[in-house]
């Protein structure tokens, strides 16, 4: 059977805006009812009773009442002319909705973008089919933002209004480090090795523990890669921030140990009531284990879940840090 230009037409117009054909033709069903409601003084109750029929062949509308034809004469060239902007306006709503629920799809997901222009402190990303947007709050500090600059984001959430939707994503969020590294290192791909927490100070360091679930893999190994290449991609990704990647232990004094990387660790003692550990370093480590402005211990503490004291060797306590409940990681799921 020959297929009608009307259907072909239908069919082009869904596949150039990523919608269903059948949106389409809602769309244009609708477009008829509102022409005929604004040229023929119809109430909203008389037009609850009328059905639009549109003849697959030709395209032609009419417009039936309890079974019966009340299509005005001339109706088709007042509708064409009265529905255009309504059609185009259905088509660009239907296309915006397809766009938002192939991104719920991709929330957590860290994909390419460009940036497009910087407005009232966020910047507007191209993302493929649409703009994202960038808030102050998802964006580095350190890191240096220009128009036309190609970088990847994590895609956050989607912000729902009467009046549009918003596409969230960020530079910031904790999760980006996971899915730059599941881009380069196959073996999370695959479930080999798995990231089992994360504590980042966005443009700064990030620390990363993961774990081996494939004997004979290298999980530490695997997530550097050879000569270091695999990790020196996610560094340039986020323009110099440095990577601790430790070894995940369920062995919690194991854990604080690896978590304080790359200070060599005397000793531990761990309150579990209390969610406190007191770490024992020698006085050429502390510096070391405490970081610059406190930074390496705070991270370990984040990573761990456990406020850390750092003491040197007479006991006295260096670095009484408290993370707050909003700064300690949580576990990542596998």
């Amino acid at each position: 059977m020959v297929r009608s230009e009307f259907l072909a037409a239908i069919k082009q117009v869904a596949n150039e805006r990523g919608i269903k054909p059948e949106d389409v033709i809602e769309t244009l069903k609708k477009a008829m009812l509102a022409a005929y409601k604004k040229d023929y003084n119809v109430t909203d109750e008389e037009l609850l009773q009328v059905i639009v029929q549109i003849d697959d062949n030709t395209g032609e509308v009419s417009l039936f009442k309890d079974d019966q034809n009340v299509t005005p004469p001339g109706f088709g060239r007042i509708a064409a002319q009265t529905a255009k902007q309504v059609i185009l306006q259905g088509v660009r709503e239907a296309e915006k909705l397809a766009v938002i629920d192939e991104f719920k799809a991709k929330i957590g997901k860290v994909i390419p973008g460009m940036l497009q222009r910087f407005e009232r402190n966020k910047w507007f990303v191209d993302i493929g089919r649409t703009v994202a947007v960038m808030p102050r709050e998802e964006q580095v500090f350190s890191e240096q933002y220009k128009a036309n600059q190609r970088l990847k984001v994590y895609i956050k959430e989607i912000e729902d209004d009467p009046i549009h939707s918003d596409i969230i994503i960020s530079r910031t969020h904790e999760n980006l480090v996971k899915g730059l590294f599941e881009l380069e290192v196959p073996e999370l791909q695959s479930g080999a090795v798995v990231i089992k927490g994360i504590a980042r100070e966005s443009g700064s360091r990030t620390k990363i523990a993961v774990i081996s679930l494939q004997e004979g893999v290298d999980p530490v190994g695997s997530m550097v890669g050879q000569r270091g290449v695999r990790v020196q991609a996610v560094t340039n990704e986020l323009q110099g921030e440095k990577m601790d990647i430790i070894l995940w232990s369920n062995v919690l004094t194991k854990y604080i140990i690896n978590a304080l990387s790359p200070a060599h660790v005397s000793d531990v003692r761990i309150n579990e009531k209390q969610k406190t550990a007191i770490v024992e370093v020698a006085e050429d480590q502390l510096s070391l284990a405490i970081g610059k402005e406190g930074q390496n211990v705070r991270l370990a503490s984040r990573l761990t879940g456990y406020k850390i004291d750092i003491v040197n060797q007479t006991g006295e306590v260096v670095t009484p840090i408290v993370p707050t409940e909003t700064e300690v990681a949580s576990d990542i799921a596998e």
